[in-house]
């Protein structure tokens, strides 16, 4: 932050520790000071040697970090399990271990995870109305027709009241088993392999090969590299077309 003035919730975003939308519920909620001073004012304007805290711990700016990350399987996409499961944390180095994941990959799929500490970009790249496409490479058993691929595009209910939508494409024929290219809009848990289920046809491997303008080139699994600024504003510029 340079030396002009700069609004609450848009100052808490940019320090890494949540997204401007939490920054807004943090301060309606009475839960941050400025100089010792409860703010409940969403507008209210800081200057940089403003101190600002969030239930009592000191919010700082922080360096904005960006990585893609090709996981591989047997990982869950938490910092955390309470039942003791291995996380990505458990193999990420420790430089990027202050990274949150934007969305999730389940314990036996591999594939793109981008993490971050910007909170705002978080918030932009998984939100439901932006409907960023996500690209998953799908082995599944058996051989899937045209009719079960119109079948994933029309809609599936994987839950009761719950519809899942795919827009599915057959890449090749594996002996008796269907290699395709799945895109996704929504964020349904495990949603592809509850789709391929209902149809009957497990799903022996799931990668995601891309998010939006984002991919997995030049990456082996468990490697990560850092987004150069250009390709982070490059995936803001296509965010915002997207929200249009």
């Amino acid at each position: 932050m340079k030396n002009e003035k700069v609004r609450l919730n848009k100052y808490i975003a940019s320090t890494g520790f949540c997204s401007r939308r939490k920054a807004d519920e943090y301060i309606t909620e009475g839960k941050v000071k400025v100089n010792g001073e409860v703010i409940k004012e969403l507008g209210f304007l800081i200057n940089p040697k403003s101190k600002v805290m969030i239930n009592d711990s000191v919010i700082e700016p922080q360096k904005l970090t960006y990585i893609r990350y090709y996981k591989p399987a047997g990982y869950i996409t938490t910092m955390e399990d309470e039942n003791g499961r291995k996380t990505i944390y458990d193999i990420l180095p420790e430089e990027v271990q202050n990274l949150k994941p934007v969305g999730r990959l389940d314990k036996d799929s591999t594939g793109l995870l981008i993490l971050t500490n910007d909170g705002d970009f978080i918030q932009s790249l998984s939100h439901p109305s932006v409907k960023v496409p996500k690209v998953y490479r799908v082995c599944a058993q058996g051989k899937l027709n045209l009719n079960e691929l119109e079948l994933m595009q029309k809609g599936i209910e994987i839950e009761k009241g719950q519809i899942a939508y795919a827009y599915a494409q057959i890449i090749e024929f594996e002996g008796k088993n269907t290699v395709l290219n799945i895109t996704l809009y929504q964020g349904l848990n495990r949603q592809i392999r509850k789709m391929l289920d209902i149809l009957g046809h497990s799903v022996i491997s799931l990668k995601r090969i891309s998010m939006g303008p984002v991919d997995l080139s030049g990456l082996k699994k468990g490697q990560f590299k850092y987004l150069k600024p250009k390709q982070v504003e490059q995936i803001k510029t296509y965010l915002k077309k997207l929200s249009m």
